[in-house]
Formats: structure tokens, C-alpha cells, sequence
């Protein structure tokens, strides 16, 4: 049976390669995020899975309902060119960015191939829900909504959001494992009430089962999201991938928040 993504448009499995760039800041990986969009829109490196963590920020996409739901302005703010509304991250969550081309189908009976922005969030959603099962938690899609939910569809433990540029993708999920969920009540997370926030943790200890943390979640991460995407994603340090010269770039010149907390 065709569940990956790649399969499911008649084309084949590519090598990619993951790397884990630890804690890192929010401005930094957004502008490391665009320059490895532009390699990779060169042909100058594969597709690229950027795993990590942040410390505290609030973003923002394209909706314009977005700084409307920012309620209080505690952490720094920064507006991104990805879809969604207003999401934390910070400590403890898990935050993957994907830089892939979408690859048109050879097949006629299947034009868009890749190129089907809805079939790649759920090629996301698909990675994290098998990530979430090899963690023993069983987690769902929530009919109308994009994001990973509890079975009960009551919680939301995950957030996505994607931009993609002359079909190379950036941007990509946000998956709570330890973090504060009082962090939340600073937004309206999508749009919604700060209480439906849960995580890993959390469920897992409804579960007995046992704790994570982000950094193991890396290995089991990088084969989940390349089964459901049709990429093989081999862990690489960050030179090895070479990504030091961008890094050292990013680093320099990092992208602004519009708003910097107190």
C-alpha cells in the first residue's frame, strides 16, 4: 500500500540530510533557513531537515488575524512569510523545518506530483503522528484543522506552518515534548484558547509511559518525516552537511523581531 508522500505521486525515494542544531535563536534559524533555501533552490545541497529548539519567541504568519491574538508581549515577536497565525516556541518544544523541493509527477494522470500544498501538510502530519506512535502515544489529525491532536481531539500538541519559494519549501512543525504550556497564555494559539495546548510529556504521563526529551527525538524524527515525505534523511553534523559557512552568516546577520520584550 502507497502511504508516503513521494510514493503516492509515482516518484521515487531521495536522499536528504538531517542535522540538529541544538538551542538556537529564533532570528538566526530564520535566516540560516533562507540561505539554505537558496543553495537548495541552486541544486548546491539536498534536501535539508533543520531540527532544534528556541528559546522563548512569538510568530506570526500571513493572516491577518494574527497580531490579534498576541496578548501579551512578554517574549520577542517575529513576522514570518510562512501561512498559520500566532505560535510560541521555546524551550522544550521540538521544531523541525524542512527545506525540500516539491517535484512535479512524471505521471499525467498526476500533475501536481509533490506540488500539492495540502498533501504536503499532511505528509507533516503523517511523519509526526508516526514519531508520536513510536513514543507510545496515539495522536490524530482533527478533521478541518491543520496540526497533530490528541486521539480525543481535544488537545493540540503540534503546530505547522510552511512557506515554500519557487517550490522549495521552509518553515515546518512545532511539537511540544516538555514545555511550559503556561508559556501559551501569552497567544491565542491559531487563533485558539491557550488551554487546549498539551505535550509529550503530559501525555505520557497519563500514560505511565516513559519521558523524552527533544534531543531524542532527533534520530527517530529524522526516519519518521523522511518515511512520510519520500526522503531518506541521513543524520549529518553540521559541517558535515555543509551548512558552517551559512551558519557563520546566519549568525552575523540574523533576522529582526518586530517587537523585542522587556
Amino acid at each position: 500500500m502507497e502511504t508516503d508522500f513521494a510514493s503516492a505521486a509515482h516518484l521515487p525515494v531521495v536522499d536528504g540530510q538531517a542535522v540538529f542544531l541544538g538551542r538556537i535563536d529564533y532570528g538566526v534559524a530564520w535566516k540560516l533557513q533562507q540561505l539554505v533555501v537558496e543553495q537548495r533552490q541552486q541544486g548546491r545541497l539536498l534536501d535539508t531537515l533543520l531540527l532544534c529548539e528556541h528559546d522563548d519567541v512569538i510568530t506570526i504568519g500571513r493572516r491577518q488575524s494574527g497580531p490579534g491574538n498576541i496578548l501579551e508581549r512578554r517574549f520577542p515577536i517575529y513576522a514570518l512569510e510562512r501561512g498559520g497565525d500566532a505560535t510560541y516556541h521555546g524551550p522544550g518544544q521540538f521544531v523541525g523545518y524542512p527545506i525540500c523541493v516539491l517535484r512535479p509527477s512524471s505521471d499525467p494522470a498526476l500533475p501536481f506530483g509533490e506540488q500539492d500544498l495540502h498533501g504536503y501538510l499532511r505528509a507533516l502530519e503523517e511523519g509526526l503522528l508516526l514519531l508520536l506512535g513510536e513514543c507510545g502515544v496515539r495522536c490524530d489529525r482533527k478533521p478541518r484543522y491543520t496540526g497533530i491532536w490528541t486521539a480525543d481531539h481535544l488537545g493540540k500538541i503540534a503546530s505547522l506552518g510552511v512557506a515554500v519559494r519557487r517550490w522549495v519549501t521552509s518553515h515546518g512543525f512545532a511539537l511540544n515534548v516538555t514545555t511550559d504550556l503556561t508559556r501559551f497564555f501569552a497567544i491565542n494559539p491559531c487563533g485558539m484558547q491557550a488551554e487546549i495546548m498539551t505535550s509529550l510529556a503530559r501525555l505520557q504521563a497519563q500514560l505511565d509511559g516513559q519521558p523524552v526529551s527533544v534531543a531524542s527525538l532527533v534520530t527517530p524524527c529524522a526516519r519518521t518525516l523522511g518515511q512520510a515525505l519520500g526522503r531518506r534523511f541521513a543524520l549529518r553534523s553540521i559541517a558535515e552537511a555543509g551548512l558552517l559557512p551559512m551558519l557563520a552568516e546566519a549568525t552575523q546577520h540574523p533576522e529582526q523581531p518586530i517587537f523585542l520584550s522587556d
